[in-house]
């Protein structure tokens, strides 16, 4: 990313030896010179996930008993060297244009303390896929400029410091609604944006695991309810690995 900005990257994964090669292919050739370091949080995983990172070269692994996707991040921030911290899902893949999107929007706005955009999907059924594609990236942005905030916790960039000044992730939120949480409590601390421009493609096996209807349904409460009570509506979620066609 040059000297100007030291940017660390911070993976989350429990249980994915199915998708964590994959997410770092895509880091290593659209990604890896943007990085001081990539940092692959192993959380409570009994599966291969570890062995499977370890094997990638410049790939540090960190292991983090406490089972939650906001322990993970936050173990990741703790231990990140860099001046800012990118945050994606084992499931992801960077775009081809990530890098470059992030190296001149920071650049270009010295205000930015944060930058987010949509997932592209990349599995599930054909039909299904196009209708959550145009969920994504038609809805939140419109989101975004009703609150003056939005966030995708599987892909954003943020300010160490800021994201510290934050209060850093809350683990009491299980998942649902941790997305509007933590980009409400970054934009109380400086500008952030949300770019169609920063996407990456994500697995949608979630969606497809617990229905659309019933997934964007239960976003949406989470969204309101962060919004209104600055707490989320639901209390757990259903683990959908092992479940998708992949993870079997």
């Amino acid at each position: 990313m040059g000297d100007w900005m030291k940017l660390s990257l911070v993976i989350p994964a429990h249980n994915e030896e199915s998708y964590i090669g994959d997410c770092l292919t895509s880091v290593m050739t659209n990604g890896f010179d943007c990085f001081h370091e990539v940092i692959v949080v192993d959380n409570a995983s009994t599966d291969r996930t570890y062995e499977v990172a370890s094997a990638r070269p410049g790939v540090r692994v960190i292991a983090e008993a406490q089972k939650g996707a906001a322990y993970a991040r936050q173990r990741g921030l703790d231990e990140a060297t860099g001046d800012m911290v990118a945050f994606i899902d084992a499931d992801t893949r960077l775009s081809p244009t990530w890098g470059k999107v992030v190296q001149e929007a920071f650049r270009n706005s010295s205000d930015l303390v944060c930058l987010s955009g949509p997932y592209q999907f990349y599995d599930g059924p054909k039909v299904r896929r196009w209708l959550q594609n145009m969920l994504c990236w038609a809805i939140t942005p419109v989101f975004y400029r009703l609150c003056g905030y939005a966030l995708i916790s599987g892909n954003f960039v943020v300010k160490k410091e800021v994201m510290r000044q934050a209060g850093g992730f809350d683990r009491t939120i299980d998942l649902f609604g941790d997305d509007t949480d933590i980009a409400r409590r970054i934009s109380l601390r400086g500008k952030l944006v949300y770019s169609n421009d920063l996407y990456v493609l994500a697995s949608g096996r979630r969606f497809y695991v617990e229905g659309l209807f019933k997934a964007n349904l239960l976003y949406g409460l989470n969204i309101v309810w962060v919004v209104l009570f600055h707490r989320p509506f639901s209390k757990s979620h259903v683990d959908v690995r092992m479940v998708f066609p992949k993870d079997r």
